[in-house]
Order: C-alpha cells, then structure tokens, then sequence
C-alpha cells in the first residue's frame, strides 16, 4: 500500500543516517549546493553593483538554488523509475538520509560531552569551536556545556525536524529543497555589509520554511520531557514566556522547550571574533550546568526525532497515502 511505502522511506532514511551519518567519502549533496551558490553569487555580484539592484537580485539566488534542487532531484528519481522501481526506491531512501543529520548532531555533542567526562577541558573547547561561530578557546566548563546545549537544541529543527517535514509532504525533492534553502542561509543568509541585500530573500525563506517545523520541534521535545521524566511543565512554561525573546524567530522554540526541561538557563553572553554580543536568556538558573545536560539534549533530540515518525505514521494512516499522490 503507498500509505506504507511512505512510511518506510522515512524510516528507512532516518536509520540509516543514524548508522551512517554522512560518511567522508561519500558526495553529499550540500557540496554541490555550496558550488551552485558561489557560483550564481558570482554572476549576480558581475552584473549588478548598485545596493537597491542587489536587493532585487538577492531573490535570483533562492529562485535558482532551491529550483535547481527541487527539479534535478525529481529529474533524478523519474528516471530512475523509469529503469525499475526498486531502484528510484532506494534513491529516495539515499537522498532523504542526506538531508537529515541526527547521527552527525549525536557524535558532535558526544565529543564535547566525552572530553568533559575524561577532564580534557582543551579539547571540548576545541570540539565545541567546531561546530559554533562563537569564540570558545577561553570558556569555562559551564560555557562549553551551554553551547553545546544550545546547538544541538537548535539544530533538531533544521537537521531532523524539517527535512523529515518536508519529505513527508514531498518526498526526497521537496526535502532536497528545504536543504538548499537551509545551505543559503547558512551562506548569505547574514546581516553584515557583504550580504545585507544579498542574502535577506534566503535569510526569510529559512525563517519561513522552518516556522511550523520550528513549533512541532517544541511540542515534540515537551513530550519527550514527560516521556523521559523531565520537568515537561516547566518546559512549556518557558516556551510561553522565553521563545519569543531569541533574535530568531524559529530557534527560540527548542531552544527554551530544552532549557525549561532541564531546569537550566540558557543564552547570555557570547563572544563572536573578539566581539562581546548578549543573548536573552531563556529558563531560569536553577543549577550550575554541567556536561551531564549535554547527554540529557541528546536523549530529547533522539526523542523527538522518533516522535516526529511517529505522528508521521499517524498522519499518513488517517490521509490514506494520499500525502505525495
């Protein structure tokens, strides 16, 4: 039945980024997004000079990206079809686990967990440094422990959450797309001279396609509090009142459903290439942070993660397969 086969795409995707993550020697499809962004930067860069110009341009780069994406991934999966079904299957499960990363958000958290655990303060931050844009050579064990707390409870939207969303409702194009979208972000999508009207159009499309996924994320992780014996009550009271207060309007939503779970506070001062920036904060200091909060991030990520299937199987039962019909 298509409602199944559905369900085991996904399913099938997530495990096996779970086994295998993005293996180095495999070509990801990021790299060749990244080619493609520099590539039409370059072009548009050439051709327009004027600010006001370059604001208009700015919508050329997701129209191009996240087109190209879309259309060359169910090219792809056409033609494959087209020699044997079993083989446009098995792409569909390849493409979708590469636009997920949970096994990749795991073993980054872990590291800097394992250091902490074995007293190698150094290496934490530097495994930390690895993965944030902040200034980490001079942070103290609390700090370490709030970064990584902050990253992985902040990438389960755009890592897990949102490219299983939109695989659900498109499968492997439509989560190809979402990942475009999230590499032009991470590319142009900022607010400093070089990018300010480049990059605004990619910036809001990100905000855009991860509003919903962003607020899902929160539901899931207050259930996966109460499933792991967290303070789930306290986790929605922090969503109300601290969410809205991060510079994102999508981040803030895992960010203080974690914060609030585990009794912490997060946010607070950062140091970006030797300049001071503060963040709200979001919770309430209860405790002292400790590395133990970065395992306990990590056990609601894979909850979540494995709720969201979850309502996925619910979602394709009750429409009766007719999600990519």
């Amino acid at each position: 039945m298509m409602e199944w086969t559905i369900l085991f795409i996904l399913c099938a995707a997530y495990i096996l980024d779970l086994i295998i993550g993005d293996p180095r020697w495999l070509p990801h499809p990021v790299i060749g997004m990244g080619k493609l962004i520099n590539l039409v930067e370059k072009k548009i860069r050439r051709q327009v000079v004027k600010p006001e110009q370059l604001k208009k341009a700015g919508i050329l780069l997701p129209v191009v990206v996240v087109g190209s994406a879309l259309l060359i991934t169910w090219a792809l999966l056409k033609g494959l079809a087209m020699i044997h079904p079993w083989l446009a299957l098995g792409a569909e499960i390849v493409l979708i686990a590469t636009t997920i990363a949970t096994k990749g958000l795991k073993d980054a958290g872990m590291e800097v967990y394992n250091h902490l655990k074995h007293g190698d303060l150094l290496a934490a931050r530097q495994a930390l440094g690895m993965i944030v844009g902040r200034d980490t050579a001079h942070l103290d064990e609390p700090e370490v422990v709030r970064g990584t707390v902050e990253t992985v409870a902040e990438n389960i939207v755009d890592a897990i959450v949102s490219p299983l969303f939109y695989a659900l409702i498109g499968g492997a194009p439509l989560a190809m797309a979402y990942r475009a979208v999230n590499t032009l972000d991470s590319m142009v999508g900022y607010k400093n001279e070089k990018y300010i009207n480049l990059g605004w159009a990619s910036a809001r499309l990100d905000d855009l396609a991860n509003y919903i996924p962003a607020r899902l994320t929160a539901l899931l992780l207050v259930i996966s509090s109460w499933i792991l014996r967290m303070d789930y009550k306290k986790s929605v009271q922090t969503i109300r009142h601290d969410a809205r207060l991060h510079p994102s309007p999508n981040s803030g939503y895992p960010e203080s459903a974690v914060a609030g779970a585990l009794g912490i506070r997060l946010g607070g001062e950062n140091v970006y290439h030797g300049v001071v920036s503060f963040r709200a904060y979001m919770g309430e200091h209860t405790r002292p942070m400790n590395k133990e909060d970065i395992r306990l991030t990590i056990k609601l990520m894979l909850s979540a993660s494995l709720l969201f299937l979850l309502l996925s199987a619910l979602i394709i039962w009750s429409l009766g397969g007719a999600i990519w019909s």
